[in-house]
């Protein structure tokens, strides 16, 4: 290519598709390379992380004192982290998130701290064995911007507000969220096992709730995470449970009407 011809933008433009594979990648993320700067010598330093998002969408990580990369954030608080798991052939042909965050670590004792842990604990069962260790801290990445690559030919950038739900729905969900979910996995498998199977177009088996939020919610099955987004986003918490119902309605007729063609067939 000449030196004076101009360089051809490969960022495309950012449409509702890639915001949801965005969400979808940073809501259904179990784990992420963290990226800090070393306080010692200014040098990158990268490690993995366990993952959960806040109820908002912003990334939570929980970290022990001991480890390289939180010394690091508090030093500095500028981070990035990688999101995106690599399937079967070219990992570079599958989609991943990369994040430009600000950490904030969350005072134990917080009300902040006490929602934060709650859904990181919720996603991250098996932390509940060193969660409480005084070590530990759960650090809150601020997302400032992200770069989304879809697979090749398709990158993308977005901004803050692509990423984070905001509003009064975020408060009035939080809320409330633990009871929905403790009602909807104690009273109502069969619900989530539609949701998973319509919705998420995954197995049915051995789903619960892990988190609602204003765009969907997230489901974990094992080590197993999928992501269901509403229809729409909820207007006011209160919204919650008709859209769920309505879900499940809408899950089972398509089931119903499959059996149907099959009998036919």
């Amino acid at each position: 290519m000449p030196l004076d011809e101009p360089k051809k933008d490969v960022i495309r433009e950012t449409d509702a598709e890639a915001i949801r594979l965005a969400k979808t990648l940073l809501r259904s993320a179990r784990f992420g390379a963290l990226a800090v700067i070393e306080p010692q010598t200014g040098s990158p330093l990268a490690s993995r992380v366990g993952v959960a998002t806040d109820i908002d969408g912003a990334p939570l990580i929980l970290v022990s004192l001991l480890s390289a990369h939180t010394g690091a954030l508090l030093a500095d608080a500028r981070c990035s982290l990688l999101l995106g798991e690599p399937g079967k052939g070219d990992p570079l042909a599958h989609p991943r998130l990369s994040l430009v965050c600000q950490a904030k670590r969350l005072e134990r004792g917080s009300s902040e701290h006490a929602g934060s842990e709650r859904r990181y604990l919720n996603r991250n069962p098996k932390a509940k064995l060193y969660a409480g260790l005084g070590d530990f801290s759960i650090f809150r990445l601020e997302p400032q911007r992200a770069s989304l690559n879809g697979g090749f030919g398709k990158a993308y950038q977005l901004d803050r507000p692509d990423l984070l739900s905001s509003g009064a729905i975020v408060e009035e969900l939080a809320a409330s969220e633990q009871s929905a979910i403790d009602h909807m996995n104690a009273d109502h498998v069969d619900a989530i096992a539609v949701y998973a199977q319509h919705f998420a177009k995954v197995s049915a088996n051995g789903w619960i709730i892990a988190g609602f939020d204003a765009d969907g919610m997230d489901l974990v099955s094992g080590d197993d995470v999928c992501r269901v987004f509403f229809p729409q986003p909820l207007p006011a918490a209160r919204e919650l449970r008709p859209v769920l119902v309505e879900m499940a309605r809408t899950g089972r007729a398509a089931a119903d009407a499959e059996t149907g063609l099959n009998d036919i067939r």
